[in-house]
């Protein structure tokens, strides 16, 4: 379970997502080297990113959070509010 009490955890930056990534890891009871193996990694990349080294190779951390059943979703900003024109627009 995720530290918030649900299947969600938001990801602010390279060291929330390495914990994430260790704890859906360890909570499927799978260590480090089976995770590398099944996600087409090495060990090595799995511990750099679980400390949350800010290189990792994209495409890996997408594959590795694919075997581990998990999706990344991106909440978009709101769009911004069109200011009001006091003149009306201009021709």
């Amino acid at each position: 379970m995720f530290p918030n009490g649900n299947n969600a955890m938001k990801i602010a930056d390279s060291k929330s997502l390495g914990a994430a990534v260790r704890e859906a890891r360890r909570a499927l009871g799978v260590t480090q080297d089976q995770l590398a193996l099944t996600s087409g990694t090495n060990r090595r990349f799995i511990v750099e990113l679980e400390q949350g080294k800010p290189t990792a190779q994209i495409g890996k951390v997408l594959q590795v959070l694919k075997t581990l059943g998990c999706s990344l979703d991106l909440t978009m900003p709101p769009a911004p509010k069109e200011k009001n024109r006091a003149h009306g627009p201009r021709a």
